[in-house]
């Protein structure tokens, strides 16, 4: 059985020949384990599809997760210099924006001064103005410095023919390359598309102030990003992550799940499932008190899973409930099991994942959330070797 026969295997709650091993890697790793500089990862589509694979086959993962767009090809025509203080690139920008490269972190765009980017003001907002989605900085990854990109301001997000050739390049190269690898495409959630669009702070503060504006901005997300998974499809990958990292008890209370993010959200499920394809969600921090509200919708697998204390998932629990109607994938507290845990308490938060996510498929072995950039190669290698000594069906 290959990589992605085993995810696929795991998805439907079939049993693999073994527990499959699968992690979201921080940006941050990628940068100080490939060989390239951050910003040749950021915007050369061909290096991070590379650096992609080669952790993939590094670690022994089955599947590969592209959580960055393609970029345009000339986008060095907007870029008026370049320096490095200290340990950072730092880039600037004909647009007036500086963007910072940590070494080990995703870059980080300002306006003159490092002043913080601009926001939309939820009070001032015209949601009939196409501009309002291109100020800077607004959508992580996607439309980031949307000056760069060449794009229409007037373009209709909605309409997957508006969106560029390149916007999908990194993806179709992955999964041209790894053909026997379960590859998996990401999107944002209409939650964080209004979270990015004001702001973190602004944006909770809208949800009580202006409603029924947020719930006209997340209609008019939801079909931006349903025209994205249109055209992450035609790719061919095996299943869309939707990242909802905001949307748990940290932020946001049940009853507002409920109101400002499963409707949206379910949309995008069920235009996944539409296509034949496997839907998951990455939510971070405390969701055992939404989990209920996850089943309501079509979603088909729930990524992170964080346990205490960062989040309250127990994993036996929520496989006992809703084992059957979800499959999992993580659990494993990238910090305290994975980055800071001797090899004894890492080796043993390992065993009882597998121990407890293994009875009747339906289990991806996985960090909570992106494996920390100074995370080891050895630790994660140990992951795989693990799953196949002891995730194994057939034996116990």
């Amino acid at each position: 059985m290959n990589s992605r026969q085993r995810i696929s295997a795991a998805m439907n709650h079939i049993e693999p020949d073994r527990v499959p091993v699968m992690c979201q890697l921080a940006f941050g790793h990628y940068c100080l384990n490939c060989g390239y500089s951050p910003s040749q990862i950021w915007f050369w589509p061909e290096n991070f599809a590379n650096v992609l694979l080669d952790l993939q086959q590094r670690y022994e993962f089955d599947g590969i997760l592209v959580n960055l767009p393609g970029r345009w090809p000339g986008w060095k025509s907007h870029l008026k210099s370049q320096k490095k203080i200290g340990d950072s690139e730092h880039f600037y920008w004909d647009l007036g924006l500086e963007t910072v490269f940590p070494p080990d972190d995703n870059p980080h765009t300002y306006q003159h001064g490092q002043t913080p980017l601009e926001r939309a003001d939820y009070r001032k907002v015209d949601l009939d103005d196409p501009a309002t989605y291109r100020l800077a900085g607004y959508v992580w990854n996607t439309w980031h410095m949307p000056g760069l990109w060449g794009i229409d301001p007037q373009a209709d997000l909605s309409d997957s023919t508006a969106y560029p050739e390149w916007f999908t390049g990194t993806l179709l190269k992955v999964r041209e390359l790894a053909p026997d690898v379960s590859v998996h495409a990401e999107v944002f959630s209409p939650f964080t598309h209004l979270m990015e669009l004001f702001g973190y702070e602004q944006g909770l503060f809208a949800l009580i102030d202006v409603p029924k504006k947020c719930q006209e901005a997340l209609e008019i997300f939801t079909r931006h990003v349903l025209a994205q998974i249109k055209l992450y499809v035609g790719c061919g990958p095996d299943a869309v992550l939707v990242s909802s990292a905001f949307a748990g008890a940290g932020f946001i209370s049940p009853k507002m799940y409920k109101e400002f993010v499963s409707p949206y959200e379910n949309e995008l499920y069920r235009a996944i499932n539409g296509y034949g394809l496997k839907s998951y969600v990455h939510t971070c921090g405390a969701i055992g008190d939404r989990l209920g509200l996850m089943a309501e919708t079509c979603v088909d697998g729930i990524d992170t899973l964080d346990p205490p204390p960062l989040g309250t998932i127990n994993l036996e629990q929520a496989k006992a409930n809703y084992g059957e109607r979800f499959f999992f994938k993580g659990n494993l507290d990238s910090v305290n099991e994975i980055l800071n845990a001797d090899d004894e308490t890492f080796e043993e938060a390992v065993k009882e994942r597998i121990r407890i996510g293994k009875p009747g498929s339906g289990y991806i072995l996985s960090s909570a959330c992106s494996v920390a950039p100074y995370v080891k190669g050895r630790r994660l290698k140990k992951l795989t070797e693990l799953a196949k000594k002891l995730g194994k069906y057939g034996q116990k």
